[in-house]
């Protein structure tokens, strides 16, 4: 480690990938179209205004700012939107680009993953980068780690950091406040006020994320104890994460993980992991929901006497891995002549293309996945062909207004909104969850004047539309697609088998 003058050299880097095993590979195309950047021009993309890149990223740059001297090394951030295992060839660039380019003389390395990172050759990516970094900086270097709530957190991972940083809300909102956290962690750790002891527990708990809610329900209850206990601890904990795991990567690493890192003390960290364990496990059985039935949810969008409502199409999130691309749902209700409804977002640029050379208030054939290529990660796109009405266009540079993407930067391609009977249809040219209204209100649509809205999304879309559904107005619904969270459907191959709820009588003790 070098003698600290003006500051602390601190590399910045991160891959970020959730992979779901069932969905497409994850190609270097797919981190050009969202985040790859390198040098001076990461470093000011995360002091600006609206960056475009991960918010704990940026907020852990800016909170280094505000919080005293430092040397920013910026090296590279890559980001895919999820999708399958990583190609190996890109993973190697990546890794040997990074192994590269850490300087010698380097005081402390912060990492931002998300932790649920597949590559074609390797079960535990995100382990396997931490495991590098350490062998290149060496022992006493310290490296911190910002994670989503949804990772597959290992024992490799948590050997090879000293801080670990999970997101503690689902639907995500406090990624900011995560990376302002492990900056404030860096500061202490740095200033000599800390020698982390981490502690790891992998439970063999293996939930769908419809079950990972925070608001509500068992994983928010766990969350909300961890930090009533780390407060009572009075400063001996630095941290709390609990990880809810990420069902589609389908890795030995998959189950709950709780991770608690003590400020110097091994057993304190290791008594309240195991606490906090003890009572997870209690809770086992909460962790499982019921979805709403496909033919309700059709009988639900034909009621005209009831409150509007927000549906899931919980089967096809793009957030997950899902092709954004199933139509399904959409057939089914146009066929039983539903009225107004919002229905967001679908991934379809050629469509896109053919409504952006047309004139507003245009009438035509409107073909759905009409390139698809068989491949079996497209085996739920069922092209079809409505007569539709384009009734707005827009070039789809927006920022997020409400939940996972406030404040953030996002370029979505050419978008069309299209008229289907009385359904609204949104169709995008990069593929994204519709978690935010801005989907919709970018083409001047009020959400509160639809009676029915639909979302290609899991759980995000409860922050983004919170305003106008409470959660009695919220229908997940049992839809095909990549994300089905209905375990039973998937040939999972790598997910021990002894996890509940796979194994009912599924047994843990410390």
């Amino acid at each position: 480690m070098s003698l600290i003058t003006n500051g602390p050299k601190v590399a910045l880097l991160g891959l970020i990938l959730e992979s779901n095993r069932f969905a497409r590979p994850a190609q270097q195309k797919d981190f050009l179209s969202l985040t790859c950047l390198r040098a001076k021009s990461l470093i000011d993309e995360a002091n600006s205004s609206n960056p475009s890149l991960a918010i704990e990223f940026a907020s852990f740059v800016k909170t280094m700012n505000a919080s005293g001297d430092w040397d920013p090394c910026p090296i590279i951030l890559m980001a895919s939107r999820p999708l399958g295992p990583i190609q190996k060839d890109v993973f190697e660039a990546y890794c040997a680009e990074v192994v590269a380019n850490l300087p010698e003389d380097i005081d402390a390395v912060y990492l931002c993953h998300h932790g649920a990172m597949v590559a074609e050759h390797i079960d535990d990516a995100d382990g396997y980068i931490a495991r590098e970094i350490r062998k290149k900086v060496g022992p006493k270097v310290p490296i911190v780690m910002t994670l989503d709530l949804h990772a597959n957190v290992s024992d490799e991972l948590c050997a090879s950091v000293d801080l670990v940083c999970g997101y503690r809300t689902n639907p995500h909102v406090d990624q900011f406040d995560r990376g302002q956290e492990a900056a404030f962690a860096l500061r202490q750790i740095l200033a000599g006020l800390a020698k982390p002891k981490i502690v790891h527990i992998k439970l063999p708990l293996a939930p769908s994320s419809i079950t990972l809610l925070t608001a509500s329900g068992p994983l928010g209850q766990v969350i909300d104890y961890g930090q009533r206990r780390q407060a009572e601890l009075g400063g001996e904990i630095m941290n709390v994460s609990i990880f809810g795991n990420f069902i589609f990567s389908d890795v030995p690493q998959n189950g709950v993980s709780i991770v608690v890192t003590a400020r110097s003390n091994f057993n304190i960290a290791k008594n309240l992991a195991e606490e906090i364990a003890e009572l997870t496990w209690i809770k086992r059985s909460l962790f499982v929901r019921d979805l709403t039935s496909f033919d309700s949810a059709i009988k639900i969008a034909q009621d005209q006497n009831r409150e509007p409502v927000i549906f899931a199409d919980s089967g096809d999130n793009p957030g997950g891995g899902g092709t954004g691309r199933t139509t399904q749902l959409l057939i089914e209700l146009i066929k039983a002549d539903a009225k107004g409804v919002m229905y967001g977002s679908f991934f379809d640029p050629k469509l896109a293309e053919e409504a952006k050379g047309l004139v507003v208030g245009s009438r035509f054939k409107a073909a759905f996945n009409r390139e698809s290529n068989q491949q079996k990660w497209e085996e739920y796109d069922e092209p079809f062909t409505a007569d539709a009405e384009v009734i707005s266009l827009h070039d789809g540079q927006v920022v997020g207004r409400l939940g996972i993407f406030s404040g953030r930067k996002m370029s979505l391609g050419n978008c069309a909104l299209l008229k289907i009977g009385d359904i609204k249809v949104v169709v995008i040219s990069e593929r994204s969850q519709t978690a935010d209204p801005i989907f919709f209100e970018m083409f001047g649509q009020n959400i509160a004047s639809a009676h029915t809205v639909i979302v290609k999304s899991r759980g995000h879309f409860r922050a983004g539309f919170k305003t106008w559904f409470d959660d009695k107005d919220v229908y997940e619904i049992d839809t095909v697609g990549l994300t089905s969270p209905v375990l039973e459907r998937w040939d999972f191959r790598n997910v021990p088998a002894s996890s509940f709820p796979f194994d009912k009588d599924a047994a843990w003790s410390i």
